[in-house]
């Protein structure tokens, strides 16, 4: 079906501008400035006067939990939950049961993403201690990175053999992202904490979990992976950034295009800090943690400096009773996120903290250039129409009645937001209208110009 999205509030390139925008076999036909002639064609007509429309998010960190976990989430339902968000393409990490260590297992997800995903899809292979066979042999012009856990892992995708991440660095046909914290220095912690209960002592709630899972642990790892990457030439994308003392160990003088090692942080270390521990408690555990307000303020300044390169989610479903024990150390740590990414953001844009502009290059085109992905995350005839419309004069509270995410909870429960997506397009594909979703469609697998 075409499309003809007429006199939006377009937001590319550091522009913004009303235009209208034709939609044709699935790609980005004309964009009509107004003034401009072009020869009609037969379309469904969208009235999008006072609306702002963005290219489709690109989220290249999430857990969608497929296979074994789906209790907690499935790749249909959190591309839901990504398109009622304006996320048109996500990257999916590999520590899912069994473990994403394999080629084979990797096509699996892909095969599994085909049936079922709304929105577009890559898939993370997870680097071991002993797979680095699989590693080498990946094509760098279908998957996404190769996801590397310096720390703080599951089962057994903790890399903790200098050979071996030596290697890694050497020789990963791709880009290498990497989870940073100091197994060693989160594991001295947690026995401190652990003796402290052992002698009888009340530990506090999820307030700890930043002294468990310390600046110290992260800035270590990092510093420990941007040395060996710059040693050994690698392309290195550092996930999940949550401390102003790592921000120092990147670069902002030089273009994204040339840059090497670049850098991610999430909304929730954008917006929390350690004093919403005694509000949201275990609900806002994740790791790395959420630590203090002098590194939030840290990090919402580096998105304007130019040294926070992407913003990704993690979102990372639990189950309500997974994560609302009374015991911190059975706790799970993560939480969904991404149907309220672009709300955090229009919210710290509403402070005065970016601009949309900043918004769409952070969200949206630097995850494109970053990872090299076709025609995707621009707002250019002849890319992919991968498109979200949204209104800032709506507001609305999140509530758990309203999320889509499989785990039915969200940390942002009760938060108003000043920002809603009304439509949502995938490869020209009118996927998400108002609260409705048009299931009949599929993302596509991303490919990526390396």
């Amino acid at each position: 079906m075409n499309y003809y999205i007429e006199n939006a509030t377009l937001v590319n390139e550091g522009q913004t501008f009303v235009a209208s925008v034709v939609v044709s076999d699935g790609k980005i036909a004309k964009i009509v400035k107004p003034g401009e002639s072009f020869e009609a064609c037969s379309a469904t007509v969208i009235d999008a006067r006072g609306k702002y429309l963005i290219p489709g998010i690109i989220d290249e960190h999430v857990h969608f939990r497929e296979p074994g976990l789906t209790q907690k989430a499935d790749i249909h339902t959190e591309s839901r939950a990504a398109v009622a968000g304006g996320v048109t393409s996500f990257m999916d990490m590999p520590n899912t049961m069994p473990q994403t260590t394999t080629l084979e297992l990797l096509q699996q997800k892909f095969d599994l993403a085909a049936e079922k995903s709304l929105a577009n899809y890559s898939f993370y292979l997870g680097a071991t201690n002993d797979n680095l066979s699989e590693v080498v042999k990946t094509d760098p012009k279908t998957v996404c990175g190769i996801k590397l856990f310096m720390g703080s892992s599951t089962g057994n995708m903790l890399v903790d053999q200098n050979e071996v991440l030596v290697r890694l660095f050497k020789e990963s046909p791709c880009l290498v992202a990497v989870h940073c914290e100091d197994e060693n220095i989160i594991h001295a912690n947690t026995v401190r904490f652990k003796d402290l209960v052992d002698k009888g002592e009340e530990i506090p709630d999820a307030g700890i979990h930043p002294f468990v899972r310390s600046s110290e642990a992260c800035y270590r790892s990092t510093a420990k992976a941007i040395d060996m990457a710059e040693k050994f030439g690698a392309r290195l994308h550092v996930l999940h950034i949550s401390t102003k003392a790592e921000l120092a160990l990147f670069r902002n003088n030089i273009a994204l295009k040339d840059k090497k090692i670049t850098a991610e942080t999430c909304p929730h270390y954008l917006w929390f800090d350690d004093q919403g521990y005694a509000e949201k408690g275990f609900a806002i555990k994740c790791n790395p943690a959420i630590k203090s307000s002098r590194d939030r303020q840290a990090l919402l300044q580096a998105l304007r400096d130019g040294v926070i390169d992407t913003i990704g989610t993690d979102h990372a479903p639990h189950l309500l009773e997974e994560k609302l024990t009374d015991n911190y150390f059975t706790s799970k740590s993560g939480f969904p996120s991404i149907q309220h990414s672009l709300d955090v953001m229009v919210e710290l844009m509403r402070n005065g903290w970016i601009d949309m502009p900043l918004l769409v290059q952070l969200m949206c085109h630097n995850p494109a250039m970053l990872y090299q992905v076709d025609r995707r995350g621009f707002l250019r005839e002849g890319y992919h129409a991968d498109l979200a419309l949204v209104d800032l004069n709506t507001v609305h509270v999140v509530s758990d009645e309203t999320e889509y995410s499989k785990c039915g909870w969200s940390p942002y429960s009760g938060m108003t937001m000043h920002s809603l997506v009304t439509h949502t397009f995938v490869n020209g594909n009118l996927v998400y209208e108002n609260g409705v979703f048009h299931e009949e469609y599929r993302g596509q697998k991303m490919v990526f110009n390396r």
